[in-house]
């Protein structure tokens, strides 16, 4: 996948509930390169997770799809999500 290109997006997903401290961002990392996407998920201190995630839009869309799927650790109370231009600024899927 060639980070660069016309059809690649950034997704952005704040993910609400109980997913911290329970292997969400591993989980979540491990979706994302089997899916074969880059960013990074990363906790904020009021208990969400912040999910970036470049690649195409059905691989982004794949790993929304994950998210709120109901078989991730924790529990996804919800999902707010933002779409914008990938930035090509990523090099693998990091857990912060």
């Amino acid at each position: 996948m060639s980070i660069n290109d016309d059809s690649t997006v950034r997704l952005t997903a704040w993910v609400h509930g109980a997913v911290q401290g329970v292997g969400f961002r591993w989980w979540t990392r491990s979706r994302a390169l089997e899916i074969g996407l880059v960013g990074e998920a990363r906790n904020l201190p009021d208990g969400r997770v912040a999910v970036v995630a470049e690649g195409d839009q059905e691989r982004c869309e794949r790993l929304l799809g994950l998210l709120r799927g109901g078989t991730t650790p924790g529990r996804v109370d919800d999902v707010v999500t933002q779409w914008g231009d990938a930035r090509g600024d990523w090099a693998g899927f990091r857990e912060v």
